[in-house]
């Protein structure tokens, strides 16, 4: 499907209900330069790294808004919020169409969590080495990338269906405060 990433191919990085795939993208770690990506919001308007650029972002790559786990995870996220300081964001990313991210957020009372789709392009899914090949979703991954754009912290959630360590993610994010 995406034969320009076939170089980019790692297996043995996550299983989904204990089967293995196949992640596509780098393998980005602490310390790389958080790359660009471009998404859009629930009102269909474009969304960067850039658009929050100066603020410590936890991206958090989800499969499904619609899915026990992703909602418990989002709801959790939107709880911690409350306790991090302005220039911390939270960014939940997914495959969603916006107009789902939209209703769900909505309906699951999210106001601090701001969810994004990569749907047009996933591109990412793919810069960021979280688009699951066989199911063109995205993995359960937290990225922390500081004001200077650097990743200062990766989660790869090793079986899609668990929930993040989120005392880990809280506790990284402020060793930035």
């Amino acid at each position: 499907m995406y034969p320009e990433e076939s170089m980019n191919e790692r297996t043995g990085v996550i299983t989904f209900k204990g089967n293995p795939f196949t992640l596509l993208g780098p393998a980005l770690k602490v310390g790389d330069r958080a790359p660009d990506f471009s998404v859009v919001d629930t009102a269909l308007a474009p969304v960067s790294l850039a658009s929050s650029a100066g603020k410590i972002r936890i991206i958090s790559a989800v499969p499904s808004l619609d899915t026990p786990v992703c909602d418990t995870e989002t709801r959790r996220f939107n709880q911690e919020a409350a306790n991090l300081p302005d220039n911390v964001v939270l960014l939940t990313i997914s495959l969603d169409l916006p107009f789902a991210q939209k209703r769900w957020c909505g309906a699951a009372g999210i106001d601090r969590v701001v969810t994004l789709s990569d749907y047009r392009d996933r591109s990412f899914g793919l810069n960021y080495g979280v688009l699951i090949k066989e199911l063109l979703l995205l993995s359960r991954c937290i990225f922390i990338v500081d004001a200077t754009d650097t990743i200062r912290y990766v989660q790869q959630v090793p079986e899609v269906t668990q929930e993040p360590d989120y005392a880990a993610v809280l506790d990284a994010v402020r060793a930035l405060l």
